[in-house]
C-alpha cells in the first residue's frame, strides 16, 4: 500500500528545499503549485472560468493569465480570493487524485503531496501523514526580504495573510524545524522518513 505524505509549510519556510531533498531521495512528489499553474493554461477549463469571472483585465497581451495582476486582485479581497479558489482548487484536486492513482497502480511505496495550504484548504483527508516545514516568523521575514526583494511592509503582509506556522504545529504528524542549516534539515527529514518506515527506492 502506498503511503501518502502531505508536505506543507508557509511562505519562505523552506518547504521547496525539503521537497527537493525528497525528490533527490527518489520519492515522487505531486506538486499542487505546479498543477495549479498548469490548470490555468489557456486551453484549460479553469482558465476559461477565470476569464469569465474576472474579465480580460487579468490577461497579458499574449492571452496568458497575468498572475501578478490576478494575485493583486485576490490578495486584497477575501471574496475574490474565494471565487478564484472555487475555480482552481477542484481542478487541482482532480489532477492530484489522478496522479495519486498512477503511483498506487505503479506500486510505489511512498508519495508526497506538496500542498502549501494543506490545513487551510482542509485537504488532510487526501494523505495518510502530514509533515510541516517550520521556521520562525523572523526567519520567514528575513528570507522573504532577501529572496523576493520585498520591503518590510510587503514581507510582513505576505506572512500575515497566512495561518501562522506555530498554529500548524499541533495539526501536523511531524515537524521539521528549518531555522538552522541545510544539513540539519536533511537530518531531521531522514529521521522522520525512517520512523515512518520509508526506505530510499534504491534500497
Amino acid at each position: 500500500m502506498t503511503l501518502f505524505i502531505g508536505l506543507t509549510g508557509g511562505i519562505a519556510s523552506g518547504k521547496s528545499t525539503v521537497s527537493n531533498m525528497i525528490l533527490e531521495l527518489g520519492i515522487p512528489v505531486i506538486d499542487a503549485d505546479k498543477i495549479a499553474k498548469e490548470a490555468v493554461e489557456p486551453e484549460e477549463e479553469a482558465y476559461k472560468e477565470i476569464v469569465r469571472a474576472f474579465g480580460n483585465k487579468v490577461l497579458k497581451v499574449d492571452g496568458n493569465l497575468d498572475r501578478e495582476k490576478l494575485g493583486e486582485i485576490v490578495f486584497n479581497s477575501p471574496e475574490k480570493r474565494q471565487l478564484l479558489n472555487g475555480i482552481v482548487h477542484p481542478a487541482v484536486r482532480k489532477e492530484m487524485n489522478r496522479q495519486k492513482d498512477i503511483l498506487i497502480s505503479d506500486g510505489i511505496q511512498a508519495g508526497i503531496l506538496d500542498i502549501p495550504l494543506l490545513f487551510e484548504s482542509k485537504l488532510s483527508h487526501m494523505v495518510d501523514k502530514t509533515l510541516l516545514v517550520y521556521a520562525d516568523e523572523s526567519v520567514q521575514f528575513q528570507r522573504l526580504k532577501r529572496r523576493n526583494g520585498y520591503s518590510d511592509e510587503q514581507a510582513a503582509s505576505r506572512i500575515a495573510s497566512q495561518l501562522p506556522l506555530k498554529d500548524k504545529i499541533s495539526m501536523a504528524d511531524a515537524v521539521i524545524n528549518n531555522n538552522g542549516t541545510i544539513e540539519d534539515t536533511k537530518k531531521q527529514l531522514l529521521t522522520i522518513l525512517t520512523q515512518w518506515k520509508i526506505k530510499k527506492p534504491a534500497e
